[in-house]
């Protein structure tokens, strides 16, 4: 045999044994995601079982596990995940993924009937719930609050920014006005401070 054929032949058994150790290393790496796959249906199912238990933070802590892992949602987990934020007040994130349910199976779906019911409640409900938070901010601000301006009793005029000076453009150049709200110095009593951010505070004449 010749060297040529020699080398030939090494080449050949080296490509061999590399074409095998791929199909080994793939083989293996296929094997590993079926078993990740596996264990996060195991928990999917978990999950599932405690939200029909009636422990919902529990199953929300594992639906996430499972969203944060997964290559590809399944539809199911979309339904789940809705349903379970539902019962948790979550009600945004209950129609986002009820949404997604629906959009997935449309009527067709097993929990398609289910889904649209919960969906009409979750969207019923986060709509009191924004005019809540819209009361409830309106509410705030509708306080008279008085601001407590420290040890001082006084604090620098909002307005002129303590200049006691107040520089306006104009055509001809700047103009410049005495403020009308603050002292000579500049400052604002504790009383008037507040008399004007509810704008009460008349001006000097």
């Amino acid at each position: 045999m010749t060297i040529k054929c020699v080398f030939t032949a090494a080449v050949m058994l080296l490509a061999f044994a590399t074409h095998g150790q791929d199909q080994r290393t793939l083989e293996y790496l296929r094997q590993e995601e079926q078993r990740k796959k596996s264990e996060l249906m195991r928990t999917l199912d978990s999950a599932v079982y405690l939200m029909d238990l009636g422990q919902y933070a529990a199953a929300d802590n594992k639906f996430k596990h499972v969203l944060q892992n997964i290559k590809s949602v399944p539809s199911d987990l979309t339904f789940y995940f809705g349903k379970n934020s539902f019962y948790l007040n979550n009600f945004k994130q209950s129609v986002d993924w009820l949404n997604k349910y629906i959009q997935l199976k449309g009527t067709s779906g097993q929990f398609s009937t289910e889904a649209t019911d919960l969906l009409k409640k979750a969207e019923a409900a986060l709509l009191v719930e924004r005019k809540a938070e819209t009361r409830n901010a309106e509410d705030v601000l509708s306080q008279n609050f008085d601001i407590d301006c420290g040890p001082a009793g006084k604090v620098s005029c909002p307005v002129c920014k303590g200049d006691h000076v107040i520089i306006k453009k104009g055509a001809f150049g700047d103009e410049y006005r005495t403020c009308q709200y603050c002292d000579e110095h500049g400052y604002l009593t504790c009383a008037n401070y507040n008399k004007l951010l509810r704008g009460e505070l008349q001006k000097k004449q």
